[in-house]
Order: structure tokens, then sequence, then C-alpha cells
């Protein structure tokens, strides 16, 4: 986080990155008179528009940012504790990704996403990935691949729990790992930013069951068992199920 002098309030629920964060069904709308106010802990203005995005990050992949509705900065930054400029600087940063649009005097609609958007960015991921996990496969020494077992067990851990945020971050975390082997952070940048977009979640299906969660970090976890046995056909397979079945 970038470090500041001046000081902004934000709830406390939304003070660390990656915390489970709720955005409370009140927060819809422009009007704001009636929600009660959110508790609040003091942190430092610069960090705080970081802060509001990881938040609404959360909110988009535990689904209670609601595909088809339409949020107000203000209404969310009166939920937050903070104005409504950090809102809309985040929401702006969503809507460059593409996960909200403008809504004018309105505010943003979250993007409403069906099962082909979905196949279609499994399948770029899988052009991008699975070349390069065979050839990493390869060349990669066992001790490369045992490095990454922290990043495989968080996954396991929050899907255990069926923790939706913490998942979609362990997700992205281990397979950015995998893929910074390659040396090409450019390769990495642009994965990541399509695994992202895949863990939206669909208009017809906005929550992720803890039933799917658990079986994604099972492939994570066989997926670095065959790359430390070096055994590349199982990793091969492996890898092309993952993502023919739309995993993380």
């Amino acid at each position: 986080m970038e470090q500041g002098r001046t000081r902004e309030q934000v709830p406390s629920p939304y003070a660390t990155a990656h915390s489970a964060v709720r955005v409370p069904e009140q927060a819809r709308g422009e009007h704001t008179h009636s929600e009660p106010p959110a508790p609040r802990a003091t942190v430092q203005r610069h960090s705080v528009r970081g802060q509001i995005l990881d938040a609404l990050r959360a909110a988009l992949v535990d689904g209670e940012l609601i595909p088809g509705q339409v949020y107000s900065a203000p209404a969310l930054g009166a939920r937050f504790g903070v104005s409504a400029t950090p809102v809309r600087e985040a929401m702006q940063q969503l809507a460059v990704e593409g996960a909200v649009e403008v809504v004018p005097n309105r505010g943003f609609r979250v993007a409403e996403r069906g099962p082909r958007e979905l196949a279609e960015l499994a399948e770029v991921r899988a052009l991008i990935e699975v070349p390069v996990m065979l050839r990493l496969a390869r060349t990669v020494p066992p001790a490369g691949w045992c490095a990454l077992r922290p990043l495989a067990d968080a996954t396991v851990a929050a899907a255990a729990v069926g923790d939706r945020a913490s998942y979609a971050e362990a997700d992205r975390a281990f397979h950015g790992a995998v893929l910074a082997l390659s040396g090409n952070t450019q390769l990495v940048a642009v994965a990541d930013d399509l695994h992202r977009r895949s863990q939206w979640p669909l208009v017809s299906n906005p929550v992720t069951r803890r039933a799917d969660l658990l079986a994604d970090a099972a492939e994570h976890t066989a997926l670095l068992d065959a790359l430390i046995a070096q055994d590349v056909l199982v990793v091969q397979s492996l890898v092309r199920e993952h993502f023919a079945g739309a995993g993380g």
C-alpha cells in the first residue's frame, strides 16, 4: 500500500486487502439517509482507493454486487464510511476491467455475463497457459515446484470454508506463481487479467458452490504433485481438463 500522512476513515471490515467484505443490500441505489452508520477505523488516505477496490472485487466474487444491478458511489461510500470519490475511482477501474459499466447520473451497473463469455475466457486462458505449463513441466526442477506448495494449500484452505473472495485471490496467486517461473512478466500480467475476469459471477449463477471450489483446489494439488514428479503426461491431462471445465 502507498504511504501518506493524510488520513481518511473507512470501516474496519474493509481496512485490509483480501478481507471477507460484505456490501449490504441497503447500499444499492442513491438514497443513503436510512442506512445505519458503519464502524470506522483510521487508515492512510492514499491506501483508501486500493482498499475500496479490493472490497468491491471481493463483493463481486461473492455475488454481493449482483449482475445487472446499479450501485451509486455515494451510497457505497456511505457504507464504507468514506466520500464518494475513492469509491467512484475504484468503480472506474472496474469499468476499465469490464466488471461494471457507467450509467450516467445513476452510478455503475454490474456486468451481466453468460456461460458463453466464461467459456471464451477459459479458451483464451488455455491457449496462453497450457503451452507454458507444459514447457515448464519439462524444465523446472522439483525443488522449484515444491516452493509453490503453500500456495496450493491456501486454495484448499479457502475452499474448505467456502470463502470465495479468499479463494479467488489464492487461486490467482497459484496460477501467477506457476507462470512467473517462465520469467515473462507480460505473460503473467495478461494471464492474471483474464483470470480475474473469469472469476466474476454469471448472471444465472451469481455464487460459486463450495463443492466447485473444493474440486478446483484439488486440481491444483494434483497438478503440483504431477509437476514435482515431472510426469509430463499427467500434467498435460490435468491442465487441459482444468481449463476445459472453466476451472480457476
